[in-house]
C-alpha cells in the first residue's frame, strides 16, 4: 500500500507562514500589553499633572526640586534669587529697634549712632472682605398738594440699574462667583461653604440661578464674538464630552471654536475663544455654527469636520501623538521607526518656534524653503515603512493616520495663517475639563448653555490679557446701561488695569 506525502518544500513554506503570522501576533500582543502598562501605570509626558497628583503637589515639586539640586554640578552654584515683590502692593512698614540700653559701644561705652537699615519682605494674605451696600432713594412731595388734595405726587430717584433687578448681587459679587467656578473650577457647594464662614447664608440654588441669568445677559456680547470669529482667516476646533442629567443621552458635548495666534505681528486677527454646548457630536453641529465662515478650519482627524463646506487643515500634534505611543509599545531602552518620526517632527516644529513672531507672508515663504523638503522626506519614509511594519501595530496605526491625513497635515505651508497644529484649540478645551473633575456634570441643557456662555467670556478675557473678573464685573456694570454699542465691550477694546 503506497502512502502520498506532501513534499518537504510545501511543508516548510507552511510552517513559514504559520511561524511568521504566530510572531506577528505576538508582537502585537506585547506591544497592546506595554501600552497598557503605561496608561495604567506610567506618567503621561504631555500633560502637567492631573487630578491625581494634586494630592502630593507640595512633595512631589520639593522631591523634584532636590533631585536637580543632586544632578547639577557646578563650580560656580548661584544662590536662587527671590523675585521682587510688586511695587503698587500696599505696604506696612514695621520698624524693629533695639533697647535703648544697647546703643552704646560694647569696647568703649560711646554712644552708638544710626548707620543705615537692613530691609526685608513678606508677603502676608488678608481674607476677602465682604460688605453691604445700602441704597437710600430720598423721596420728595408737595405741602400744598398734600394739603389740598387727597393724591400726593411724589417724587423719587430711579432704582439704580443693576445687572440682575432686585436681587442683592452686585457685579464684585456676580464676577467672584463666575470666575470661582468657571475659572478656578470651584463647585457651587463649595462657595456655599466659604460663604458660610463669613456668616452669610448663600444657597447653591441661589448663585446656580444667578449662573444662568448673568448668562441671557451676556448672550448679546456672545453673538457679536461668533460674528467676528466667523470673519477670521482660520478658526480652530475642538469637542469634548459632558454629561447632562437632563438629556436622554448619556454622552453631550461641548464643542469649541477659537481664533487668533499669540505673535503680536497678527495685528488683525482677533482672540476669541467661544464654546458651543450640542447634546450630539454629529458634524452638522459644526456645520450650523459656521454657517457664514469662508476662512480655514483646523481641527483633528475627526470625520465630522468634513462636513463644514471650507478649507480643512490637519493637526501635527495629532500625528506625533501617535509616534510617541508607539515609542511606548517598544520595548525597555530600544529605538525604533517611532523614534525616528518623533524626531523628524521635532525639525518641523523647531521652524515654526523660529518664525513664530514673522508675519503670514513671511511664514508661508520660510516654510516653503525649509518646511517643504523635510515634509517630502517624512512622506518618503511613511510610504516605505507601510509596507514593513504590521498595520493593526502601534507604528503602522501611527503611519495610516499620518498617510490618510497627509494633505490636511502640510495645509498649513500653503497658508501662513494656519498653525502646525491644533493646540490652541486643545488648550481652550482644558479648562472645561479641569471644570468637569470637579462638579462632574450639568443638572439641565440650560445649566451647559449658561456655562459655555460663561466659559466663553472667560477664556476671552485671558486670550486677550485682561483678568476676567475685572472684564466680567466691567461687563455687570455696562451691559445693563448699553443702548446697543457692543463692540467697545468686545475683549480687545477694552482697557483695564490689570492684565494676566
Amino acid at each position: 500500500m503506497k502512502t502520498t506525502t506532501k513534499t518537504l518544500p510545501d511543508d516548510v513554506k507552511t510552517l513559514q507562514k504559520m511561524v511568521l503570522a504566530l510572531q506577528d501576533k505576538n508582537q502585537y500582543l506585547l506591544e497592546q500589553f506595554r501600552l497598557f502598562q503605561q496608561k495604567q501605570f506610567g506618567k503621561s509626558s504631555e500633560v502637567d499633572n492631573g487630578q491625581g497628583e494634586l494630592f502630593n503637589e507640595a512633595e512631589q515639586l520639593v522631591d523634584e526640586t532636590m533631585t536637580s539640586e543632586i544632578e547639577v554640578v557646578s563650580n560656580t552654584r548661584k544662590k536662587p534669587k527671590r523675585q521682587p515683590l510688586p511695587k503698587d502692593l500696599p505696604r506696612e512698614v514695621k520698624v524693629v529697634d533695639i533697647d535703648d540700653a544697647e546703643k552704646v559701644c560694647d569696647c568703649c561705652g560711646d554712644e552708638l549712632h544710626p548707620m543705615g537699615d537692613k530691609r526685608s519682605e513678606q508677603l502676608e494674605f488678608v481674607p476677602a472682605q465682604i460688605k453691604v451696600i445700602e441704597t437710600v432713594r430720598l423721596q420728595y412731595s408737595c405741602h400744598r398738594c398734600e394739603n389740598e388734595s387727597t393724591r400726593t405726587p411724589i417724587k423719587i430717584a430711579p432704582v439704580p440699574v443693576s445687572p440682575i433687578p432686585k436681587s442683592m448681587a452686585t457685579p464684585s459679587l456676580l464676577s467672584q462667583v463666575i470666575t470661582s467656578k468657571y475659572q478656578y473650577s470651584m463647585p457651587l457647594y463649595r462657595q456655599e461653604s466659604l460663604f458660610k464662614q463669613h456668616g452669610i447664608a448663600l444657597s447653591r440654588k441661589t448663585m446656580s440661578e444667578w449662573m444662568i441669568k448673568c448668562a441671557t445677559l451676556f448672550k448679546p456680547i456672545i453673538a457679536h464674538l461668533h460674528q467676528h470669529l466667523l470673519k477670521q482667516p482660520v478658526v480652530q476646533a475642538d469637542e469634548t464630552t459632558l454629561r447632562v442629567l437632563g438629556e436622554d443621552k448619556f454622552k453631550c458635548y461641548m464643542w469649541v471654536y477659537c481664533t487668533g495666534i499669540d505673535s503680536p505681528a497678527e495685528s488683525t486677527t482677533k482672540n476669541i475663544v467661544l464654546y458651543d454646548y450640542q447634546s450630539s457630536r454629529a458634524g452638522q453641529c459644526a456645520v450650523n455654527y459656521l454657517e457664514g465662515f469662508n476662512g480655514a478650519l483646523q481641527a483633528d482627524g475627526y470625520r465630522g469636520y468634513e462636513q463644514v463646506d471650507t478649507l480643512l487643515a490637519g493637526c501635527m500634534a495629532h500625528a506625533r501623538r501617535k509616534f510617541i505611543e508607539a515609542q511606548k509599545a517598544q520595548p525597555k531602552n530600544k529605538t525604533g521607526r517611532a523614534d525616528w518620526a518623533v524626531n523628524h517632527i521635532k525639525k518641523l516644529y523647531r521652524i515654526e518656534k523660529a518664525i513664530k513672531d514673522l508675519s503670514a507672508d513671511e511664514k508661508k515663504a520660510t516654510r516653503q524653503e525649509k518646511t517643504l523638503p523635510l515634509l517630502a522626506q517624512f512622506k518618503q519614509w511613511l510610504d516605505k515603512t507601510a509596507a514593513q511594519v504590521l498595520p493593526k501595530s502601534a507604528i503602522g496605526v501611527a503611519i495610516k493616520y499620518c498617510l490618510n491625513q497627509w494633505e490636511k497635515l502640510t495645509r498649513y505651508i500653503d497658508n501662513g495663517h494656519l498653525s502646525i497644529d491644533n493646540n490652541r484649540a486643545e488648550r481652550a478645551v482644558k479648562p472645561f475639563v479641569i471644570g468637569r473633575k470637579n462638579w462632574m456634570f450639568c443638572n439641565t441643557a440650560s445649566g451647559a448653555n449658561a456655562s459655555a456662555v460663561l466659559y466663553s467670556l472667560i477664556e476671552s478675557a485671558k486670550a486677550n490679557g485682561l483678568m476676567p473678573f475685572n472684564y466680567l464685573m466691567h461687563l455687570l456694570e455696562e451691559l445693563p446701561k448699553q443702548r446697543g454699542d457692543l463692540e467697545s465691550l468686545m475683549p480687545w477694546r477694552v482697557k483695564l488695569n490689570i492684565v494676566i
